[in-house]
């Protein structure tokens, strides 16, 4: 009867496991390692385990892919304990695609990676854009940025540890273009979503890029030198973990890259970027934090000459162009963000965070191009075959530019959830200020054989001329709620519904956009089905506020559309028990109050108008797996269509569909790793990429589609060859002392576009002397470049 007593005696422990990512309701186990019971956290990731009172009692909690964590406690009699336990990823993935992440593979369109060992990958942008892109199919080497499902490189959101990023307006050219904000040396997470994403997201129509940044648990670093830059980071904690940080510095120059360009001349491209992050936890519940960056990137151009083939078969001419004068431009952008964190009990976290974004930038360019026209003889009978024939034109190209751009960003945000019963209960609100003063100044005249064109008797016209001052001050408030709820008893079925509201002071526009995902997993739960559907809706930008004459319309609405997308994730082994991972979605979107744009190279320049409406709809196919142990690789497949009307005023009619700009039918990526039989420190890493042309228009034509062209399909093939000098996993064996403080040395060996296919961005419009005939000259990528790397961790 006593012993009977005893063994009633007990104490409880329970609370909330997420995760060092932000993620909740992972379903981890929980082990007394004492009597080895066990329970299960459910799908919010509560947990509750009575333990043996008045003894000191160890709790294990597992989840694979993560580190385990101890729990220690001795409690009295009905004793009860809440304890939060934050789990450390270790990354247990298939190329970035996490198994054992059930709360991803419930949200629709959700893709988790991992940034492990990136610097082997053979990618001209590299980090994260670059595993993105070839995800995505993206058709631009020469830029980071990437389009989703139809969408613009407008319409992506990216958050940094709850911060939102930004990115600098004045762009216009990949070449012009920077180091990506992300730093994936102190990336330790990253989630995308390419659609149908939650109400907790912001307000954009296409992705959303969430980053999470390591929390380091002693100290270790990184370098990395290489024929387009280099870069180094840092990371550490004190002895109690209480404070952390992280530092990387980058430097990366397109000098070598960009000798494959067709126009030949000096190129002195430099970009430089400082990062920081510093938190200190005080206790358990209290929580600091800051994010610092700086980015310095200067871009000098003089170019000298090129000469471009074009044309087929018996159709083939030549331009030959000489220039005089230079591009100056400078993009000096600086970033500071804090956050405090406080979590009153195991179940509920609240969070404060504020920022500040600036970005200063100029761009300068005087550059004059004297052309020349010819047919270039075609017949391979001829003894004059490749050479020029025919004079058919020749003239002048003049573009000018003194653009200023000054623009701040002020952020305060609340963001907190909570769990209850079968609910995770998620909440935000936020104000941000903007600041923007622009001048633009630029024109382009054009002369063929000695008439300025437009010609006049009278003046002398430029082809294009923009002037324009513009300040811009204006308030953007927003807040969301939504609500995880677990719908049966066995944690299979799970909704998932919210709303945002946003409300923008320049144009009084208030947006609703209501949200819901849900999910359901069958058996053992290989499988998940996804269901999701909303309202999203993009308040107007300064970029698109601004019309090709530079003149602002605060009147601006929004743009918005209806989205609905179904899929599944499967996880199965194939081959020898090999892992696997297949996920498809369909989707479809429904877009108004659109406003209609074209591209400058990377640049978007839009009408400034609500005068578009459209549709986008397609599927996309990925699978991940190991084709030959501890070697990841995978294929994605995207299918697509996007079109809009475009309104015309002065009739007062809807044009018929056109393709919108990113209507690119068909994209194909694929990434695959091998390693020697014998020797898996040498290893091969491909990237191939295809996808369909994208729609193009001649001058004039106002997107008709009786003059719609589009650019040759893109193709392309990145390979790497990596030798692992140093195996961390072998310390102490090494001669060498200083080598045995690694953790891995890799040796690569890269080479970029390897079959040299001269894929095309756009088109520059040439006339002839006297027919008044256009010719579209293509403005080419680059062509195959090797580049070689030395990457250390230690």
């Amino acid at each position: 009867m006593f012993s009977s007593q005893l063994w009633a005696q007990h104490a409880t422990v329970k609370g909330i496991i997420t995760t060092d990512l932000n993620e909740v309701g992972v379903k981890a186990k929980v082990l007394n390692t004492g009597n080895k019971e066990s329970v299960e956290a459910d799908s919010l990731g509560n947990y509750e385990i009575q333990v043996p009172s008045n003894k000191r009692v160890t709790l294990k909690i597992i989840l694979p892919g993560y580190e385990s964590e101890f729990v220690k406690v001795q409690l009295k009699d009905n004793e009860v304990s809440e304890q939060v336990v934050i789990l450390k990823s270790l990354f247990d993935e298939l190329d970035g695609v996490n198994f054992a992440d059930q709360t991803s593979r419930e949200e629709a369109g959700t893709i988790r990676m991992s940034m492990k060992n990136y610097q082997v990958d053979p990618s001209p942008v590299g980090g994260v854009e670059g595993r993105l892109k070839v995800l995505l199919g993206d058709k631009n080497e020469m830029t980071s940025q990437y389009r989703v499902r139809g969408g613009n490189y407008d319409e992506n959101l990216v958050y940094v540890n709850d911060f939102e990023i930004f990115r600098p307006f004045l762009i216009r050219s990949g070449q012009q273009e920077g180091l990506s904000f992300i730093n994936a040396d102190l990336t330790e997470g990253v989630t995308f979503s390419v659609g149908g994403f939650q109400a907790r997201y912001g307000d954009k129509l296409s992705s959303a890029l969430d980053i999470t940044y390591k929390r380091p648990r002693q100290f270790a670093g990184s370098a990395m030198l290489s024929l387009l830059g280099a870069q180094m980071h840092l990371e550490g904690a004190s002895k109690n973990r209480k404070l952390t940080y992280l530092f990387g510095a980058r430097q990366k120059s397109n000098q070598y890259f960009l000798r494959s360009q067709p126009v030949k001349g000096q190129y002195n491209p430099s970009f430089t970027d400082i990062q920081a992050l510093i938190s200190y936890k005080f206790n358990r519940s209290w929580e600091w934090e800051v994010l610092a960056n700086y980015a310095r990137n200067r871009f000098r151009m003089q170019p000298e000459s090129s000469t471009e083939a074009f044309g087929y078969f018996n159709n083939v001419y030549s331009l030959q162009t000489n220039y005089n004068g230079n591009e100056i431009d400078q993009f000096d952008t600086r970033f500071v963000g804090t956050s405090l964190t406080f979590r009153p009990t195991g179940r509920t976290r609240l969070k404060l965070l504020a920022s500040f974004y600036q970005t200063v930038e100029e761009e300068n360019y005087d550059i004059n191009g004297l052309y020349d026209l010819f047919a270039v003889e075609s017949d391979i009978g001829k003894s004059s075959f490749g050479e020029n024939k025919q004079a058919l034109g020749s003239g002048e190209i003049h573009d000018y530019a003194r653009n200023r751009l000054n623009a701040n960003v002020f952020n305060l945000a609340h963001k907190g959830h909570t769990t209850a019963d079968r609910h995770f209960i998620l909440w935000g609100a936020e104000m941000m200020l903007f600041n923007i003063d622009d001048r633009l100044l630029e024109w382009q005249r054009r002369d063929s054989a000695g008439f300025s064109q437009p010609y006049s008797d009278n003046a002398i016209y430029m082809n294009r001329s923009v002037s324009a001052y513009n300040t811009l001050n204006y308030r953007k408030l927003s807040a969301y709620l939504q609500d995880n709820i677990v719908l049966d008893d066995s944690n299979r079925m799970t909704l998932n519904i919210g709303s945002r509201i946003t409300y923008t002071s320049f144009n009084k526009e208030l947006i609703v956009s209501p949200r819901a995902q849900l999910s359901y997993a069958p058996g053992n739960r290989k499988i998940v089905f996804r269901l999701a559907t909303g309202v999203y809706a993009q308040p107007a930008f300064y970029r698109e506020m601004r019309d090709m004459e530079g003149v602002l319309h605060t009147d601006l609405k929004s743009q918005k559309s209806y989205q609905t997308s179904a899929g599944f994730d499967w996880n199965f082994t194939a081959w020898d028990e090999k892992p696997f991972k297949l996920t498809a979605e369909l989707y479809y979107k429904e877009l108004w109050d659109l406003v209609p744009y074209e591209y400058d190279n990377v640049r978007i320049r839009y009408l400034a108008n609500n005068d578009a409406k459209g549709y986008a709809y397609g599927g996309e196919v990925r699978l991940f797996g190991n084709l030959v142990k501890d070697a990841e690789s995978w294929v994605s497949l995207g299918l697509m269509k996007t079109e809009n009307r475009i309104f015309n005023r002065a009739t007062s009619e809807w044009s018929s569909f056109v393709p919108r700009p990113t209507d690119q039918r068909v994209s194909v990526g694929m990434y695959f790793s091998d390693y020697l039989p014998r020797n898996k420190n040498f290893k091969a890493f491909v990237n191939m990429m295809y996808s369909t042309g994208l729609p193009f228009w001649p001058p004039n034509t106002n997107w008709s589609s009786d003059y719609q062209l589009r650019v040759p399909d893109y193709k392309r093939v990145d390979i790497g060859f990596a030798a692992l000098l140093v195996d961390g996993n072998k310390k102490g064996e090494y001669n060498f002392g200083l080598l045995n403080r690694f953790e891995s040395v890799w040796l690569s060996l890269e080479v970029f576009n390897l079959l040299n296919i001269r894929n095309v961005l756009s088109y520059e419009w040439i006339q002839d002397f006297s027919s008044n005939r256009v010719y579209g000259v293509p403005d080419r990528l680059t062509a195959r470049l090797i580049n070689l790397k030395l990457a250390v961790r230690f």
